[in-house]
């Protein structure tokens, strides 16, 4: 089961993981109302539909002002995206997230899942952040990291070490990166999910760390839950 990715952003601030500040929409008679919750007007349009690729299909448009979201929901809103996870039929835009802008300096990739093969929490990790990770694993492998871990109640700060390695953070930033790791870890066991994706994860100029694209898939039947993965 997929959800939205303001879904996923809600449950991340449940467990304090750091994502921009956003409103979803399901009208534009909305718009009004919710982005007085807001600080700024330069705001990133995001479509809400359970595919990937939304940017290359027109589904996500940065505004800069009032007039400029108005224009771009109403362009957006009954829309259909055909990206590579829709097929050619597509899927309808029936609402939107509304997100501050964030002052990005660089991108990563990170994410955590249930690793059938291996009976093992797989984190897997790389500095080719905002790009299609199946490409990137195809043509660089050596740019991604894939660190494997036994069910436990939290992940050792050796191993997440290992797996911010690539990301080359400063000391301030490697703290946000500690806690963002055991929040995701978290996530993943206490909401039964069985993947969750950051992609990107940026550092701002501030060197402070944000989940702008948020996924979380669920399985009713992952392996987590099972015996043989506990006595590990």
């Amino acid at each position: 089961m997929n959800i939205h990715e303001h879904q996923a952003k809600e449950i991340f601030k449940q467990f304090g993981v750091p994502v921009p500040h956003g409103v979803v929409i399901f009208n534009t008679d909305d718009i009004k109302n919710k982005i007085s919750k807001l600080k700024s007007s330069n705001l990133v349009v995001k479509a809400q539909i359970h595919a990937g690729g939304r940017g290359k299909a027109g589904g996500i448009k940065v505004v800069n002002n009032y007039n400029e979201l108005i224009e771009e929901a109403k362009k957006m809103f009954d829309k259909t995206l055909i990206t590579h996870q829709t097929g050619p039929v597509g899927r309808k835009v029936k609402r939107l997230y509304l997100e501050e802008v964030s002052d990005v300096q660089k991108e990563f990739y990170l994410s955590c899942l249930v690793d059938r093969s291996s009976s093992k929490i797989a984190f897997i990790s790389s500095a080719e952040g905002g790009m299609d990770i199946e490409k990137v694993a195809k043509n660089n492998p050596e740019k991604i990291t894939t660190i494997k871990v036994n069910l436990s109640k939290s992940v050792d700060a050796k191993v997440i070490k290992k797996i911010t390695q690539p990301f080359v953070l400063s000391e301030k930033s490697q703290k946000q990166a500690f806690h963002l790791i055991q929040s995701i870890y978290k996530v993943l066991i206490e909401k039964d999910a069985n993947l969750i994706e950051i992609n990107p994860l940026i550092l701002t100029r501030d060197n402070d760390l944000l989940c702008l694209d948020a996924k979380i898939n669920f399985d009713d039947n992952a392996l987590y839950r099972h015996p043989d993965i506990v006595s590990l």
